[in-house]
């Protein structure tokens, strides 16, 4: 799976969690700890899904602009890892005489494209808010540990 599909779910949690100012794509891309190119690409694209809002202009960033309750991991797949499951290369060939290397790569699509209807059902029960609940259960051990 590519690594795009994570860092959609940790800029929407980052943007929960500092909703109180616009974060620049720098701040967001220290967090993720990748190149702000790169949450700039994928910001982009949650923009155009509605889910963030940009501000422009000295002071301008990002924020949240959608309900984590009406998004689920399954949205964040088809739109930033939908596919990812099949192989770049199967083996055989389908020019081949032989009835396994012929058949072999449309075998293994209905194979893959199973696998990625399932991942993307379970994907769909996940809402990004019960991921919130799982930061507040991470902040809630942090505390403690700290108290310790």
């Amino acid at each position: 799976m590519n690594s795009e599909f994570t860092v959609a779910l940790h800029c929407l949690l980052f943007l929960h969690l500092n909703a109180e100012c616009i974060a620049n794509s720098e701040k967001i891309a220290a967090s993720v700890a990748t190149h702000p190119a790169r949450v700039r690409k994928v910001l982009s694209l949650l923009k155009k899904q509605g889910y963030v809002a940009t501000k422009e202009g000295v002071g301008g960033g990002y924020l949240l602009s959608s309900d984590l309750n009406a998004i689920s991991l399954g949205d964040l797949y088809r739109l930033f890892a939908r596919g990812s499951l099949q192989p770049g290369w199967c083996s055989g060939s389908q020019e081949s005489a032989c009835q396994v290397s012929s058949n072999m790569h449309e075998v293994m699509n209905r194979i893959f494209a199973g696998g990625e209807n399932r991942l993307e059902r379970y994907f769909d029960e996940i809402k990004v808010s019960k991921i919130k609940d799982l930061l507040q259960d991470l902040r809630t051990e942090s505390s403690s540990m700290t108290n310790s």
